[in-house]
């Protein structure tokens, strides 16, 4: 892959509009028959499904913070035969860690310098006109070396509106791509981890395909592709995270969902055999597979379902007597004794450890996460140090198995959410993103 061409598609902040513009942008390139390459910045689990529905290709988490330069690079060669890259950030374009110094460390802006791509900011323009030329020119002006397409204009009010904050974006030096009337029809359905998945929209294609036609007619497409440009960085080393087993049963259904793309990509480069399973549906595990790996996802949402799910339970108990099993976050409190929902239901879980959780009692997680392993998990050694992403509500009650890892946030700061382990069973909080280097 060299000089592919591209672009980042950010915001100042989160819910400015920019997933309805990516997916938007995604189709109708692809309408106009480009293959596209799309790619999420940072640790998101959700977007990458909806990516891959708008434009037909698996989208990948770039996360400069989590990952280091040659896993970068592996990821970044997945665009490989692909005609124009599309980026989509996360929470606002310099949002990232700041430690040691450094600010924006694992931003979007710092994933755009990485591939040259091009920043594409959706302002939205409610309660203001020429005012939001400031907020385009200081976005612009914040790092001289990010390259900047331009600007979309979300949520216009009218044409006069439309027409007072252009004349402000051209006095300011700001391209503008498009101009995008208010339409509240718009929005994706949210839950309290941002976007409800992909699998539950209830009608998805539509919607996707309203957001291209909604693109088309407010947009400059042809403006859009001339403004892409990209460059291949250190991209000729690097492989894909390796597979923790030959035969992996993972569950996959609207319990369980969250894994990274770039792990079961690695897994199966790898050449591991990816058996999914549905424990919602009452599936057991594959009774031949050398390992379980329970995503995490929803399960408070089906926690009744889950607990009446013998076929399931049955085949988890008897998997464990053996060989190992891991569960991250979600896939952690279905492998513990119960969990509590909302209401203050107590629901029991596979008991094949000992955490008990509650979302009676909320309790906002979030982050980036360091690890050292203090005993196994699949693929790991002991010893090993991970990095990775912790972001859920609910609150521990109890856990007293032996603890899996040494965990900290960005900064070093120790965190109680340690991960657990019991017999061939484990389970963290945080979702794996890849394994530290020196």
């Amino acid at each position: 892959m060299t000089d592919l061409p591209g672009l980042m598609i950010s915001a100042p902040s989160s819910g400015t509009g920019k997933t309805t513009v990516m997916l938007g942008l995604l189709r109708a390139l692809k309408e106009d028959g480009l293959t596209v390459q799309p790619f999420k910045s940072g640790p998101d689990y959700i977007d990458p499904a909806f990516h891959r529905a708008a434009c037909g290709r698996a989208s990948f988490n770039l996360d400069t913070w989590a990952m280091d330069q040659r896993l970068l690079s592996a990821v970044t060669r997945q665009a490989g035969g692909a005609d124009i890259v599309v980026a989509e950030g996360s929470m606002g374009l310099y949002d990232g860690v700041a430690t040691q110094g450094r600010t924006g460390f694992g931003s979007s802006a710092e994933t755009a310098k990485w591939l040259g791509l091009p920043v594409v900011l959706v302002v939205d323009v409610g309660g203001q006109a020429q005012s939001a030329a400031a907020t385009a020119l200081g976005f612009r002006a914040y790092d001289p070396d990010l390259p900047f397409a331009g600007v979309i204009l979300n949520r216009v009010a009218s044409p006069r509106h439309e027409r007072l904050t252009r004349l402000g974006m051209e006095r300011a030096g700001i391209p503008v791509l498009g101009s995008l009337p208010r339409r509240g029809d718009l929005t994706l359905p949210e839950r309290h981890l941002g976007l409800i998945q992909a699998v539950e929209h209830p009608d998805l294609e539509a919607a996707i395909a309203g957001y291209a036609t909604f693109l088309r007619d407010n947009v400059d497409l042809e403006a859009i592709k001339a403004a892409a440009k990209g460059h291949a960085a250190n991209l000729s080393s690097g492989t894909l995270p390796s597979l923790p087993a030959q035969r992996i049963a993972l569950a996959q259904d609207a319990a369980f969902s969250f894994t990274y793309p770039h792990l079961l990509q690695g897994w199966r480069d790898a050449g591991a055999e990816v058996l999914p399973f549905s424990p919602l549906a009452d599936q057991a595990p594959a009774p031949d597979a050398d390992l379980v790996w329970l995503p995490g996802g929803y399960p408070e949402l089906h926690a009744g379902t889950l607990a009446a799910a013998s076929t399931f339970r049955a085949g988890m108990l008897k998997h464990a007597e053996t060989r190992p099993i891991h569960g991250e976050c979600g896939g952690y409190m279905a492998l513990g004794e119960a969990l509590i929902d909302k209401q203050g239901t107590r629901h029991q879980m596979l008991g094949l450890l000992g955490l008990v959780t509650s979302y009676e009692k909320r309790k906002f997680h979030l982050g980036y996460r360091q690890a050292a392993l203090e005993a196994p998990l699949p693929g790991f050694a002991p010893g090993t140090r991970l990095r990775g992403h912790e972001f859920h509500y609910s609150t521990i009650l109890d856990q007293p198995d032996a603890p899996l890892a040494q965990v900290a946030d960005a900064d070093g700061n120790p965190v109680p959410e340690t991960g657990s382990h019991r017999g061939h069973v484990s389970g963290t909080f945080f979702h794996l993103i890849s394994e530290e280097t020196k």
